[in-house]
């Protein structure tokens, strides 16, 4: 007879959505809990800085009619937005077998290793691929190096600060053999040269859509860029509250649901491009 012993433990990956050094994770505070229903802000660094250069070196000797005086430019800031994303895990069992703490406790575990990864195909899906101007050449996929270099410009274009790579694990193995990507020495986290940071998904890899969330030609990726990332993160909630209500009673099973709530905040233009993952 088999021995029962404890389950396996896992670590999500260190450079996901949660845990890349660059990502501002937040837990929301009580005071604060209606932001999990969603939130919106004016966008700061999407509007152009113009320079405005010496009117005495503009001057023409001899130009009689100079035309209308040069005008400073102003920029309206959009409002932008950010909805929430609700990922859960359920624990089943025969409630013979199974107390409400252990099923409590097998639900809360099992969300705290695969939140993350569910958080990603949720991102991807609502708004990487819902939001982003697709670079890829009418001539098809790109080199991984000369992706990530088409996002940075089109990211520099539009915000003049760093941004985030959202890479699938499936590709990033080709970062790191095309000096694509090092490590920061101080924050531990994945750079370009220029400085932007990366996120490399387990749910990314999962889902590996364009825009639209149309599905990438086999040998090929999606890559995308954005600004910095802000998440918010509510309290892990757990479902039923208390062992009775946790029980069908008609088949006698035990079910028990642990839920968190996040919001997943970025700015300024989002782009996207496919790339060639096969050597």
């Amino acid at each position: 007879m088999r021995t029962v012993v404890e389950a396996i433990p896992g670590t999500p990956l260190p450079h996901g959505i949660l845990r890349a050094a660059c990502t501002n994770v937040e837990d929301v505070t009580k005071a604060r809990i209606h932001e999990l229903n969603g939130v919106e802000w004016m966008a700061l660094g999407c509007c152009p800085v113009q320079d405005w250069p010496d009117p005495c070196l503009e001057e023409s000797p001899g130009d009689e009619s100079p035309g209308a005086p040069r005008q400073k430019e102003f920029c309206r800031p959009t409002v932008e937005h950010a909805a929430p994303i609700t990922v859960y895990a359920g624990a089943e069992c025969s409630a013979l077998g199974w107390s409400f703490a252990e099923a409590r406790a097998h639900a809360e575990a099992s969300l705290a290793l695969g939140e993350q990864m569910a958080l990603e195909k949720a991102f991807w899906r609502t708004k990487l691929a819902m939001e982003a101007v697709d670079l890829t050449p009418a001539a098809g996929p790109v080199s991984v190096a000369q992706g990530v270099a088409a996002l940075e410009g089109c990211l520099a274009e539009s915000y003049g600060g760093t941004g985030t790579l959202h890479v699938p694990v499936g590709a990033a193995a080709l970062l790191g053999c095309c000096d694509v990507l090092s490590k920061n020495p101080e924050t531990g986290g994945l750079e370009t040269l220029v400085g932007n940071c990366a996120v490399l998904g387990a749910g990314y890899s999962a889902l590996n859509t364009g825009p639209g969330n149309i599905p990438a030609e086999p040998g090929t990726a999606w890559l995308y860029i954005t600004g910095p990332l802000f998440i918010r993160r509510g309290p892990a909630d757990t479902v039923p509250t208390s062992s009775g209500p946790s029980i069908n009673y008609r088949t006698n099973d035990r079910r028990v649901l642990v839920e968190r709530t996040f919001v997943v905040a970025t700015t300024c233009t989002v782009c996207a491009i496919n790339v060639e993952v096969c050597l």
